[in-house]
């Protein structure tokens, strides 16, 4: 089993720096205070607490942490900068700062109800990749003190999500590693065994076939307003293994919020790579093997003759209806 952490062929981002990737992982049986603790003796820094289902911790030497339920209901709304609330005395304010009041009760409830099916979230502050080893640690020690992950339960539908900073803007390059990852993804999915829980909740839904094969073509070369157009017109949601709206969102946020009205959709120049299962129960699982496996889309991307030969080969094997063979096909080929 290799435990190393395997570099991509681009290090820096378009203004020289190192790249950085953010991680978030999804886990059950351990609350966010306790999890928040993890994380502070781990890395130091300071917890606080800012409902009974969510923590920070901040300074420490990765940066900022956050630990929370993920479940919207159960968090207070938080309200814009220097607001307050003052009703105007009617009957109808009086209503509504009383159903205000029953609700903010309310909300530590939910997410204790909401706590047995839906996952805790540690999202890690972006590090460089060459720090990606010091979170292996958090996946260990979350594990010693009785996380449970995806494979705990039927009801758990838990994942690892990477968000590797790109290193250039440019149409050329967004398409290589959107043609990249969809050459890969049916080998990406064997290897990863994914949950049937998390295909069965559509948060990971695979690209469509037909959109596949189309893109990776190799004669398939729109700029990036028109890469981004054909996207959204097939693919008009963020439940994909590889999410580009962060990304489209930071490129060209009028082509993408034209189309898109959704409020989880944060600019980021980063690829949003969702496809891996958190297993955080299986003591043999380690967070270097996903990772090396997005490097392998990065290898891939970042060769465009073997690009394009796997892409053609892809094509082939989709007109013959055997695109089952395909994963260990692709397997090989990477391999060798």
């Amino acid at each position: 089993m290799n435990t190393a952490f395997q570099m991509p062929p681009l290090r820096t981002a378009s203004d020289g720096s190192p790249r950085q990737v953010g991680v978030e992982v999804e886990f059950a049986d351990l609350d966010a205070p306790s999890a928040a603790a993890v994380v502070r003796d781990l890395y130091g820094g300071t917890m606080a607490m800012e409902d009974p289902h969510r923590c920070r911790v901040t300074g420490t030497r990765l940066g900022d942490f956050t630990v929370e339920l993920d479940m919207r209901s159960a968090h207070p709304e938080k309200k814009a900068d220097g607001a307050t609330q003052t009703g105007d005395g009617t009957v109808g304010s009086v209503v509504g700062k009383v159903a205000d009041t029953v609700v903010e009760t309310l909300r530590p409830l939910w997410g204790n109800i909401g706590s047995l099916v839906m996952p805790f979230e540690i999202a890690a502050p972006p590090v460089p990749f060459d720090r990606l080893a010091e979170l292996e640690a958090l996946f260990t020690t979350l594990r010693d003190r009785g996380a449970s992950g995806t494979e705990a339960s039927p009801l758990f539908a838990f994942g690892l999500h990477f968000n590797p900073q790109v290193a250039r803007n440019d149409g050329d390059y967004v398409l290589d590693h959107l043609k990249a990852f969809l050459v890969l993804a049916p080998w990406l999915r064997s290897e990863i065994r994914i949950d049937p829980t998390r295909r069965l909740t559509g948060f990971i839904a695979a690209f469509p076939t037909d959109y596949a094969v189309k893109v990776v073509d190799p004669d398939y070369r729109p700029d990036l307003n028109g890469l981004i157009a054909d996207y959204l017109d097939s693919n008009p949601t963020r439940n994909r293994e590889l999410d580009l709206f962060p990304l489209f969102a930071h490129l060209r946020p009028d082509l993408l919020f034209a189309k898109v009205q959704d409020p989880h959709v944060r600019p980021r120049p980063t690829f949003h790579y969702r496809l891996p299962n958190a297993r955080l129960g299986d003591p043999e699982w380690r967070l270097a093997q996903d990772w090396n496996r997005w490097v392998a889309v990065e290898e891939l991307a970042a060769d465009r003759d073997r690009l394009d030969r796997l892409g053609a080969d892809y094509r082939s094997f989709a007109a013959r209806r055997a695109l089952d063979d395909w994963a260990a096909e692709a397997g090989r080929r990477i391999a060798g």
